[in-house]
């Protein structure tokens, strides 16, 4: 028999082995960059987080419903990251594994203190933390909500515990009570995934607690009532959250949901015991067909009949598995959110209930002693191999386009993947490949409105505004109301000189959100186009202010200061641009005031900097090739007029330009 103080001690040991052991399994992504879903939306391209820890930022984080959930403290922790790291990917992967390493350690001490087994507590936080199913929370930046909302549902079950012991042994146990509901609560501001938690602390009073045995069932529920009030409230506040931003699925009829919620069930014990062909997301079908409903509804049936059958005998499998069933239930599909039909990152906690019901039940199947030892090497096979299979996993998540390639491999009609593989293409520089994959998607999916936005910004990118228009509109017929589609549409119809619409767009969008810093671009060069420039330079203004790292904010201001012939004050916001972002039009635009200002080298050097950046930049090649022209440089000058030609065959005066400069004699 161990005493208190060595059982603490080996629990330390336990809990270190377990912290380091995760942070060094899930050390992998630490080389990796931010990926192009919903990473951009929580941290890279969010001017409330790119701003840092700020007062203005925390009240927001508090008061927004922004990417359809309210959840203060994963936007703060957002911030956080972002004013200690910035931009570098490295030190958001770090604190996402530091968080899990904590859960780890959360698991091991929720479990011991519910059941009092020190070394089945240790095993079964271990195949918790180092499964592959938790690669998609740890690596994806965007799920920190999962991370955190993990640590305090972990915590709330470890102080609810404590709180049960206490009353048990007839001690005042209210502190405890109140320190698991403070938990609880941090747990709903993170994610609301944890509404329904009450419901399995209810399950736990049966087992291992043992409350039902000494108190009314009544009088337990009626405990969890300040539980459960913020929870119907949190609930109320994402519906409607969601309904505001437009991912509240309403299409799907109510028999299709609860088809596709028995069918994830079965889909995710599967994926359990064979993580094999994990994707970051697998496509809702619609309507299964009925024999897979059927058989899953036979199997998620018969698991239920069996633990109902061995309450007595055995009453972790039933609570294991209502553990399982209850906390997956606010992500089961039956109110459906997104495209997805299941996703891994949604067993986090729910999967310990499988894990618990498994281990309980193998260490009572093991009634001889001789038999035990195989069993602790068998728990050694089988962590190593989840953790070997983790650490494969986590190399998916490397970028973009490594994430989504093998999401279209593994998954069949993944008409997000092949958007999100053509936008990472696109921004590697390889256009015609990703626009392949938007028509792909679209083909699969005609309404799919990221994949129409996408392409329509390709097109309108390649100086086709006309062609993006009815993309644009089917995709905010799909999406209504989706600002950034509407501001992509207002850009596009400024482009071909429908001021008046694209205006009315943008004023609609800054009526919603008053420092959409897209918007607020769009509105202050439509201003301009009409000749208001003082009015456009105040949006272009307010757009800094929101976001003081906007280039193309200050390239408008460039642009509107070249139009009102402050040049020197063009010249300096250009480059203010062009040190957030090299563009090939903003080169263009400081050559043609410094060619203005008759800095002829200077634009030179510009001229080349945008036609290295785009060699498709026909007026670049054909200015660059005029001003060489001038120098005397005919051999140069011939080949950026014929490269402009070779862009853009009707350009006149590269055309005119060319013709002269053949004229003349060769130089010696």
């Amino acid at each position: 028999m161990t005493s208190k103080g060595s059982d603490r001690r080996l629990t330390l040991v336990l809990a270190l082995g377990l912290f380091v052991g995760t942070l060094l399994l899930f050390s992998r992504t630490w080389d990796h960059g931010f990926v192009n879903y919903d990473d951009n939306d929580y941290v890279t391209a969010n001017p409330h987080v790119t701003t840092g820890l700020t007062i203005e930022n925390v009240r927001w984080a508090f008061s927004t419903g922004a990417v359809s959930y309210w959840h203060p403290l994963t936007w703060i922790s957002h911030q956080a990251d972002w004013s200690l790291f910035g931009a570098n990917a490295r030190g958001h992967h770090v604190v996402a594994t530091l968080w899990h390493a904590l859960n780890a350690v959360l698991a091991l001490l929720a479990c011991r203190r519910l059941t009092g087994s020190l070394w089945l507590s240790a095993i079964a936080a271990a195949l918790f933390a180092w499964h592959p199913l938790r690669v998609e929370s740890v690596a994806w930046v965007a799920e920190r909500k999962d991370l955190l909302s993990g640590a305090f549902g972990l915590a709330t079950v470890w102080a609810y515990a404590g709180y049960a012991r206490q009353r048990a042994a007839g001690r005042n146990a209210f502190g405890g009570y109140w320190v698991a509901l403070a938990f609880f609560a941090g747990g709903l501001m993170s994610k609301p995934m944890l509404v329904t938690l009450p419901l399995v602390l209810l399950a736990l009073d049966f087992w291992p607690l043992g409350r039902l045995s000494t108190t009314p069932w009544w009088r337990l529920a009626l405990e969890k009532l300040p539980f459960a009030v913020p929870s119907a409230a949190v609930s109320a506040v994402t519906v409607v959250a969601q309904r505001e931003v437009g991912t509240l699925s309403e299409v799907l009829p109510l028999g299709a949901r609860l088809a596709n919620a028995v069918v994830a069930v079965s889909r995710y014990l599967g994926k359990f015991f064979m993580p094999v062909n994990l994707a970051v997301l697998y496509p809702h079908p619609g309507w299964w067909p009925t024999t897979t409903v059927t058989a899953a509804l036979v199997l998620v049936a018969a698991v239920s009949v069996v633990a109902w059958r061995q309450r007595v005998r055995r009453p972790w499998i039933l609570v294991g598995w209502m553990w399982f069933l209850l906390a997956l239930l606010p992500a089961s599909g039956v109110v459906q959110v997104g495209i997805q039909s299941m996703a891994d990152r949604y067993t986090y906690l729910p999967m310990l209930g499988i894990v618990i019901a498994l281990l309980w039940t193998l260490r009572d199947a093991l009634t001889f002693a001789s038999l035990r030892g195989y069993a602790w090497i068998a728990a050694g096979l089988v962590l190593t191999a989840a953790a070997a299979r983790t650490w494969h996993q986590q190399g998916y998540w490397k970028d973009s386009f490594t994430l989504f390639d093998h999401a279209v491999r593994v998954t069949e009609g993944n008409y997000l993947a092949y958007n999100n593989r053509g936008h990472a293409l696109y921004e590697a520089g390889s256009a015609d490949e990703a626009m392949a994959d938007y028509r792909r998607s679209l083909e699969i999916n005609p309404r799919y409105a990221d994949a129409g936005n996408n392409l329509g910004h390709a097109l309108a990118e390649r100086g086709q505004p006309a062609a993006a228009i009815p993309l644009y509109r089917t995709a905010l017929a799909a999406k209504p109301g989706q600002r950034d589609i509407m501001v992509n549409l207002a850009n596009a119809l400024s482009d071909v000189g429908q001021i008046e619409e694209s205006t009315r767009l943008y004023e609609e969008v800054l009526a919603r959100e008053p420092d959409h810093v897209n918007a607020l671009n769009g509105l202050g060069v439509a201003l301009a186009q009409q000749g208001r420039v003082d009015a456009a330079v105040t949006r272009f203004e307010a757009a800094l202010r929101r976001d003081p790292r906007n280039a193309s904010a200050h390239g408008n201001l460039g642009n509107v200061a070249a139009m009102s012939g402050r040049r020197d004050d063009a010249v300096r916001h250009y480059r203010q641009a062009l040190a957030l972002k090299p563009d090939s039009s903003t080169w263009y635009n400081l050559a043609t005031v410094q060619r203005e200002l008759g800095r002829t080298e200077d634009a030179i050097a510009s001229y080349t900097q945008a036609v290295n950046l785009s060699a498709t930049n026909s007026d670049a090649q054909a200015m660059l090739g005029f001003m060489l022209a001038q120098q005397g440089r005919r051999e140069d000058a011939v080949r950026h007029l014929r490269l402009a030609l070779q862009a853009r065959p009707d350009h006149p005066q590269a055309k005119a330009w060319l013709e002269a400069v053949l004229a003349l004699p060769a130089t010696k």
